[in-house]
This record gives structure tokens, sequence and C-alpha cells, in this order.
């Protein structure tokens, strides 16, 4: 095939990707020929599987390989490798969903400071068993689809939930979905047409990303800044693209972990009103923020705002249980969708969620959770400071920190080290618009207290800084 040679200059990645490129360019491996393994390539030349898992996703991105679920990967067509090759255009390929499932939800590796759900012994275990016990003695007719919307009594909770946050509306307003994700891609598929101008922060959710891609959005991103949003830079993405929708997170915001001051909710409401413009906001955090902020949806009241939460963080992960909130023209329309894509949502998790919320212990467990993670948040922004790494910003609450070192250029070379080492990392390129590559890592305080963690990074920036 073709041979690598670990002392030339040229990283063992690009030998890869050049390598295979000329033998499909010579006509060696013609199209629909598939490739040899990730571990057999990777046995076979003595290299790390990781080293082939980053050759490979370039070889898809660039529009050589085409990768198959369970089957592997395969030379793309010559029409495919011609396209990539003919210059301007957009550089995405959707197989790189295909290197978030292996690399980055890699849930086998040990550490996972990379990852985007909290421990399980942070999460409201005990209040959940209490309610599945609390339902399995119920004599509960569960042998129906329930209702379109979800479990009256959840979006009645809901609803007094939203009524603390200022959002005034009424349980008709409430849909309850499989998850955020479901909330999101309803909205989405409701609001976005191929080919529609699209607002999203940058860097911002990659699920999201990927999904409006799918849907055929030009997507255009809004820098995010550690107070919000570079506004200026709104404005003028606004009145050049003229977008349908503003899709955003505004409070402890992944990856970067920001928190929109009001003054910049007001001015994003303002050039909602003044532009037509609806937006779409993710507030799945909303529970792990000790205070009571204001949100897009209590300045606007759902005029022009969608907004969207979840239980799934908090209770557990495996809890598939969501919500859209949204004015009653749009929200009917989202249960007519939710109905033809799947009927309904599980009544059987939406009275599961709702049993732990009515619990008398949550509250205590929102506080208890609240004040872990910020203390979490003060020993692992610490650390890294010491260790000469740059905090985007420091909200001593949520999930996350983002954060880059000058010795690091592409994060995702790190991320690959740190597997080999039963580390998962967030390199920044899975947020971007691009996937180009980044020097920004993103941080989950609450997995990072391990050692083994601090010493890889101490090693892989020169051994900067101490405990």
């Amino acid at each position: 095939m073709f041979t690598l040679d670990p002392q030339h200059p040229t990283p063992l990645v690009l030998q890869i990707v050049d390598g295979f490129r000329e033998l499909i360019r010579a006509g060696v491996l013609r199209p629909g020929a598939k490739a040899p393994s990730i571990r057999q390539f990777a046995h076979a030349h003595g290299v790390s599987v990781y080293t082939v898992v980053d050759a490979y996703d370039r070889l898809v991105a660039l529009g050589y390989f085409v990768s198959r679920p369970h089957s592997g990967f395969f030379v793309r067509s010559r029409e495919s490798q011609a396209e990539a090759a003919a210059g301007p255009g957009p550089q995405y390929h959707f197989d790189s969903m295909w290197y978030l499932r292996r690399v980055f939800e890699n849930r086998n590796l040990r550490l996972k400071p990379g990852c985007g759900w909290l421990p399980n012994d942070w999460l409201f275990g005990d209040g959940l068993k209490r309610s599945l016990r609390a339902l399995a003695g119920d004599s509960v007719d569960l042998g129906g689809y329930g209702e379109p919307k979800g479990f009256t009594p959840l979006r009645q909770l809901v609803r007094d939930l939203l009524a603390e946050q200022e959002i005034v509306l009424t349980s008709d307003q409430v849909l309850l979905t499989h998850g955020s994700s479901q909330a999101m891609d309803l909205v989405a598929r409701r609001l976005v047409q191929p080919g529609d101008a699209v607002l999203v922060d940058e860097p911002g959710y990659p699920n999201l990303l990927f999904s409006l891609r799918f849907l055929g959005a030009r997507l255009i991103g809004v820098p995010r800044t550690p107070q919000g949003w570079d506004l200026a830079a709104l404005e003028a993405r606004i009145l050049e693209h003229r977008p349908k929708v503003f899709f955003t997170q505004p409070r402890l915001q992944s990856p970067t972990g920001s928190v929109a001051h009001l003054s910049h909710l007001h001015r994003v409401v303002q050039l909602a009103e003044r532009h037509q413009l609806r937006v779409v906001e993710n507030d799945i955090y909303a529970d792990l923020d000790p205070e009571p902020r204001p949100s897009l949806a209590s300045l606007d009241q759902l005029q022009r705002v969608v907004h969207i939460g979840s239980f799934s963080k908090t209770i557990s992960p495996n809890l598939r249980v969501g919500y859209v909130a949204a004015h009653p023209d749009v929200l009917e329309d989202l249960a007519q969708l939710k109905m033809i894509s799947g009927l309904t949502s599980s009544e059987f998790s939406e009275r599961l969620a709702y049993g732990a919320l009515i619990d008398g212990r949550w509250r205590k467990h929102l506080r208890v959770l609240r004040q872990r993670l910020a203390d979490a948040h003060q020993r692992t922004a610490e650390r890294l400071e010491r260790k000469g790494f740059g905090l985007f910003a420091q909200p001593a609450a949520g999930m996350f920190l983002w954060a880059r070192h000058p010795a690091i250029d592409n994060a995702s070379t790190l991320a690959y080290q740190a597997a080999e080492q039963d580390i998962l990392l967030g390199p920044g390129h899975l947020f971007g618009l691009d996937l180009s590559p980044s020097p920004w890592l993103r941080f989950n305080v609450a997995f990072c207290e391990d050692e083994a963690l601090w010493r890889f990074l101490s090693e892989a920036t020169g051994g900067a800084g101490g405990r």
C-alpha cells in the first residue's frame, strides 16, 4: 500500500491522508473499494488507533472516504471527489457525525473532562428511584399513547416553574418532548426552510449545527463574548443576511460557559422585534444557575421567543424529558410535527420526571448541586490558570469552562493524545461552524478532579504550573 516514516517531519496523520489520496488518484483504490479497518491499519503500520481515526476523519471531510455504519470506510465516487477538490463551497460533510460518535461521545474512556453530562452521583438518582417505586405501586393505565402535548400534570408544573422565572403562559403553551434535542429539532423543522439564513452562537452546540445543516440552512455565526454576544456583529449579520431565526443559549452557554448580561438580552429582543426575527432560546442549564436571572422569554413573553428546557441535565440524562414553551400559533404547529414524526412522547418517562420534581427533596438537591458545581468551578479554574491556560469566562456556575493554552495550536491533536491515556477531552473544533482546527478546549468541571488529567495537561503543555 504505502509506508509511513515516523522520523519524517510530516506528521503521521498527514502521511496517511496523503498516502490514501495518492492511491485513489492513481486508480489503485477505485470508487467503492473498502479501506482497511482502523485497527487493521494501525496494527499493520505500528501507529496509534487514534492517529488512524484522525486521518480517516480527514479523508471523509475531504471527500475521499465515506463512512458506512457497521460496515467501515469506502472510497467515494469520482463525482464526490471532484466536488471536494473543486475549491469553493462548503467543506463540511455529514459524515463528521461519525467523528462525534466515535471520539467525542466515547463513554468507555475512564476520565471524561470533555463530556456534556454530570457524574451519576451528582444527579437526582434517589428521587428518580422513589418516583419509580411510587409509579410501580399506582394503578396507572400505561396502555395508551398518552396526550399529544405530554402528561398534563407535568405541563402544568412546567408552567408554574416558568412563572417563577416571570414567563407568563398557560399549560397549553407547553409541549413535552423526548429531551431538548427533539424540542430543538421540532422547532428547527417548523421555522427553517432550505436556503434560509439562520443565526447561531459561535462557538455553539454541535448537534444543533448538524441538524440545521441537514435542513439546508445557511449558518451565520454570531461570536460569543463573556458578556453574551458581539452585538455589533449580530446587528451587522442581521442587516446583511436577513435571517429568519436566531438559535442561541444565553445562560451558561455550551461550550463557553458565558452568561448574557441583561443589557445584551434587551438588545436581542429589540433587534428581533425590529427585524421580524424569531429567537429560539435554549435554556437547558437554568436549573444549574444559582442566580434568578431574566431570560429572553421573560423579556419577550413568548411573542417572538421560543423557549426550550430540559430535566435531563439534573435528574438523569437517561430520562429524556424536555419541553418547548411558545406562542400558541407556533406551539400548535410543533405539536402537529411531534405527532407526525413520533406520535407522542413517553408518558411513562414524563410521569417519572413529574414524581422526581414534586419530591420534597428536589429543591434541596438543586441547592447542593449548584454549590458543588461552584466549588468545582473554583478549583478547576485555579488549576487551569496555574498551568498557563487562559479562560474565556468564569461563570462559577453550570458545567463548563472554555480554555486555551499558548502551547496548543490544535486541540484535536491533544484530544487524540489524551484518548490514548484513557482521557476524553472536548476539542474546540467540534463546536465551530466549519470544524476547522481550534486551540480551545471545553472542560466539564464536574470531571476535573482526577490527578491523571492534570499530569497529562502538564506534560502536553511543557510542564507548566503546579498542583
